[in-house]
């Protein structure tokens, strides 16, 4: 089917996903004066065609307006073919040729602006998935370095919580062994020198009213 200029104004084209396209202005302007041309060529080749009837109807008409027929003796002067209805073949041949040619220069730019918008499209998705990975990379490094932070608080903390566990048990030890050796004290001499035993035992001062003291925790770096 051929192209018209109403179907070049009447093309409607679909947007674009992946970027925001070329200038609509410009385009529309180069569809203008797309239609213009055609509009033009189309009235020039309307203008060839009725010179191209009427030349062929002048030359039909021609033979009946000649003078009388020659009689037998005279010679018949040879009638020269039409020349207007080969120019004007060629003539409406040529811009049927211009037409094709600027239809296949319009066909032509909007390839190759469809081909760009691929090239923009492809490269924009590139360069997200290109951010996405980085983006990811560094978040799994930061991850990373977290959890190893995270483990090294951890292992300080049991190392902090098998300090004080090894303190309590040793503290639990001297202080039941403190607890039983005045038990049996008391129960050997009935209390009178448990005091200064103990004291001798443990290494514990004794107060000034003579009671010893129970084991501390002094010693136990906190």
């Amino acid at each position: 089917m051929a192209l018209t200029p109403e179907d070049v104004v009447n093309k409607r084209f679909q947007p674009t996903k992946f970027r925001e396209g070329y200038d609509q202005d410009e385009v529309d302007d180069f569809l203008d004066e797309v239609v213009v041309e055609l509009r033009r060529l189309n009235g020039e080749n309307e203008e060839l065609r009725q010179q191209l009837a009427s030349s062929g109807s002048r030359s039909d008409e021609a033979p009946a307006a000649v003078a009388p027929v020659p009689s037998f003796a005279e010679p018949v002067a040879a009638v020269p073919a039409p020349v207007a209805a080969p120019v004007a073949a060629a003539a409406v041949e040529d811009e049927q040729t211009s037409t094709t040619n600027l239809l296949q220069l319009a066909r032509r730019l909007h390839e190759e602006h469809v081909r760009e918008g691929i090239e923009k499209r492809d490269a924009l998705i590139a360069e997200g998935h290109a951010t996405a990975a980085r983006v990811v990379a560094e978040a799994e490094a930061k991850q990373r370095a977290q959890i190893g932070a995270l483990d090294a608080e951890r292992q300080s903390l049991e190392t902090r919580i098998d300090e004080l566990r090894n303190f309590e048990r040793d503290y639990r030890s001297k202080l039941k062994g403190y607890i039983e050796g005045q038990l049996r004290e008391l129960d050997a001499s009935g209390g009178a020198s448990t005091a200064p035993a103990a004291a001798q035992t443990f290494g514990s001062p004794v107060s000034a009213s003579g009671d010893q003291q129970a084991p501390s925790f002094q010693g136990f770096g906190a």
